[in-house]
């Protein structure tokens, strides 16, 4: 006890810096269905790594430097959140593409537009933004900075 009190003072001495998010974890019911959505519908890319731990080949999908892993929701390879389950995250990405031209893309495949376009605060600034539902029912915004 007395050492982690030490450590944790030490610590507390240094200027402990976040960078940036890597990747996020999403749980889907299904997953090629969601991979689908995610490069047909928003032009992510999809691949295939193997764990360094070993275990069944992963599904991760990509956009800038950014990486979504997938988990199937009957069975998240671990660990994991304490209550994994599909349809419970709220994702916001950014896009250089004017909105008029996503919601023509997105009424293209019959895919209806929850909210927007409405004015929202992202993490550099205001934005306009969007809002789609994805297969599992995860709320994704599609968001221009102003």
């Amino acid at each position: 006890m007395c050492n982690d009190l030490i450590r944790w003072g030490l610590n507390q001495l240094q200027k402990l810096d976040i960078q940036s998010i890597d990747h996020i974890v999403m749980q889907a019911v299904d997953v090629p269905e969601t991979i689908k959505f995610y490069t047909e519908i928003l032009g992510m890319t999809h691949s295939e790594f193997q764990p360094p731990t070993g275990g069944p080949v992963r599904q991760s999908l990509h956009f800038g430097a950014q990486k979504i892993n997938l988990h199937d929701a009957r069975s998240p390879f671990r660990p994991h959140a304490k209550n994994p389950a599909a349809g419970s995250v709220d994702l916001c990405f950014i896009t250089q593409q004017p909105l008029g031209d996503w919601q023509q893309h997105f009424s293209n495949f019959g895919i209806v537009i929850e909210d927007g376009p409405v004015l929202k605060t992202g993490a550099n600034g205001p934005l306009l933004s969007i809002y789609i539902r994805d297969p599992d029912g995860n709320l994704i915004e599609i968001s221009n900075y102003i």
